[in-house]
């Protein structure tokens, strides 16, 4: 069953459920944060409206600043803006920042720990037609192996929204990923969110597989999960929205409980969730464990749809993942 305690959407299994861009939530998130504290500014390369920031530069013109096509200008201005007490948001698509500024973020964001936010946007295989060049696919082993910044996988509107809304409140450097594409707001006010702690999705009897998913790749593995549960296989779905600092308490504890762990995420499977799980569980506690995500290949362009079952990102991959790993707990 569903965990009540996080008051999800009634709708979430229904054709009412609503689909909005994780953009739109951060960019709302943004104004509203700005409205609250004036030491926010926004800075963007070229990419105010495709961004979300449109929304906080034409209410605080004054705020925002457009850097032009310079990502690596981008975040040495903002980490300058930061050391002077301003909280900077900056924007682009995350294959060039962090993918074309990494050193900069590096040098001048995280060896210093300034707060500057940075939200890559456009992410993932599911920018489509943008094809290979612009499917930044790397971005969390990017910026997760940076000292100081943290990592945060929204998974739909209301909790990138209120991501924002958080990263705006902490004294530290993030940064955040959006894809392109709508995705169903299967949460809701009320469905509590705090950095470095995963919701837990489902509630179980008797688990044999906790699936651990993050951004658009979580709607999917509950899609699984109640196919699953059809065929008498019930598995605990958890959201793992923060990247870094991970919840390597929660994933321990229901690796104990199951005993297999299957992941999935839109990005590569080396250097990001799957790697940051499985590097916790051969330290603690090692257990079967499948890893679903992009294989050492770059992208391609084609409908986002058309990628996910190219790339194995469906909730029919995340059902064979699941009984493949107890099968090898059972062997």
């Amino acid at each position: 069953m569903l965990n009540n305690k996080l008051n999800l959407s009634p709708d979430i299994f229904t054709k009412k459920i609503e689909s909005k861009l994780m953009r739109d939530g951060f960019g709302h998130g943004l104004l509203e944060a700005g409205e609250k504290d004036e030491r926010i500014v926004v800075l963007t390369a070229d990419l105010k409206e495709s961004t979300k920031v449109n929304y906080f530069a034409d209410k605080f013109p004054e705020r925002f600043i457009e850097v032009g096509v310079a990502e690596q200008n981008l975040v040495t201005i903002a980490s300058g803006m930061a050391n002077y007490g301003k909280i900077p948001f900056v924007t682009s698509y995350s294959i060039f920042s962090p993918g074309r500024n990494w050193e900069q973020i590096r040098t001048t964001i995280g060896i210093d720990g300034y707060p500057v936010k940075i939200i890559g946007a456009q992410s993932g295989l599911n920018i489509g037609h943008y094809g290979v060049t612009h499917q930044g696919l790397e971005d969390i082993a990017l910026t997760r192996v940076i000292p100081n910044i943290n990592v945060i996988v929204p998974s739909d509107y209301l909790e990138a929204k209120k991501a924002t809304l958080e990263m705006a409140k902490i004294d530290k450097p993030f940064y955040m990923r959006l894809p392109r594409i709508e995705s169903p707001v299967y949460t809701t006010e009320k469905t509590p969110f705090k950095i470095g702690k995963a919701n837990i999705l489902t509630e179980s009897k008797r688990p044999e597989v906790t699936i651990i998913a993050t951004g658009l790749m979580v709607y999917d593995a509950l899609l699984a999960y109640r196919e699953l549960e059809k065929s008498g296989i019930e598995t605990i779905v958890i959201n793992m929205h923060t990247i870094k600092p991970l919840d390597t308490e929660t994933i321990i504890k229901y690796a104990r409980l199951t005993g297999a762990v299957v992941t999935i995420e839109e990005h590569q499977v080396i250097g990001g969730l799957g790697s940051a799980v499985s590097e916790t569980l051969a330290q603690n506690f090692p257990v079967p464990i499948e890893i679903l995500g992009v294989k050492d290949r770059f992208g391609q362009s084609g409908k986002p749809k058309e990628l996910f079952k190219e790339y194995g990102l469906t909730k029919e991959n995340i059902e064979k993942a699941v009984k493949k790993v107890i099968a090898r707990k059972n062997s």
